[in-house]
């Protein structure tokens, strides 16, 4: 039997798990071989988008697994290019059909985007999805504060998640203050920092301390400071030490070596620039 991750309550009175799959880069026969295998070791939250053209091989891993529906959170997103209002729902249709499913538990909008300045009515569109029930939570995804400031004064439906960059090298301190005063969850993407934390000696060093990986230290550094974490793998010896970290704690001073990594730099694009 496998051990029950925790989740953490969204502002909608929802939950998500705070460790889960992220399929970001993986085709549709491997997403579909590497999710039935992390399903069977216990997962139960999968991060996808329609840009990572791969939510066939998402819904086929589900299906193979053989875990009932309604016990596999699951995420998808919209792209730039489908913002708007009927565009929007097109779009999320097109995922609904890719996915095979219903329903999704989780509909982000993936960026901002804001040269275009239509995320105000995407996200408009993206309630009215939420309340045909076709997408049990809605949220975004690389909002900075005043994109969400705008969402939360034109809007009537408040993001339970914005899924940003968040690593030991870029902490994002100022979202994460800002979305927890906002009751907004956030999840945290490339949580390794597309492994630019791999073989730092600080890290390495708190890793022995506790008798674990540095990736295990840092996806545990990210679940103490209340992130939802997606890390990706698609070997199965990782994905099922990725999720072994509820049995140990960091201390203080693991926390401040940790904090004291931080370099102000992304490994990703800047949401203010982005489309």
């Amino acid at each position: 039997m496998t051990k029950q991750l925790p989740r953490l309550h969204q502002n909608n009175g929802q939950t998500i798990p705070q460790i889960g799959l992220g399929v970001d880069g993986t085709g549709n026969e491997v997403a579909a071989a590497t999710i039935e295998s992390a399903l069977g070791l216990g997962y139960r939250s999968i991060d996808t988008a329609a840009f990572y053209a791969n939510e066939p091989g998402v819904g086929e891993g589900i299906r193979r697994s053989g875990v009932p529906r309604d016990e596999v959170h699951v995420t998808t997103k919209i792209w730039g290019d489908s913002h708007g209002s009927e565009t929007a729902v097109a779009a999320f249709e097109r995922s609904l059909a890719a996915l095979g499913l219903d329903y999704v538990d989780l509909y982000l909008i993936h960026w901002p985007h804001p040269q275009q300045d239509r995320y105000v009515e995407t996200w408009q569109t993206l309630e009215k999805i939420l309340a045909e029930g076709r997408a049990k939570s809605i949220g975004v995804s690389n909002f900075q504060p005043h994109h969400l400031s705008r969402l939360f004064t034109e809007t009537s439906v408040r993001p339970v998640v914005n899924q940003i960059e968040v690593h030991p090298g870029f902490q994002n301190e100022r979202l994460r203050q800002f979305n927890a005063e906002h009751n907004v969850l956030t999840q945290a993407w490339s949580p390794l920092g597309r492994g630019t934390v791999l073989g730092n000696a600080k890290l390495e060093a708190i890793a022995r301390k506790h008798s674990r990986s540095l990736v295990q230290v840092v996806l545990r550094w990210h679940v103490e400071i209340g992130n939802v974490v997606i890390p990706k793998s698609v070997t199965p010896a990782r994905i099922k030490e990725n999720i072994d970290i509820f049995d140990f704690q960091l201390d203080a001073n693991d926390h401040a070596v940790i904090r004291s990594l931080e370099s102000g730099r992304r490994t990703g694009d800047d949401p203010d620039d982005f489309g």
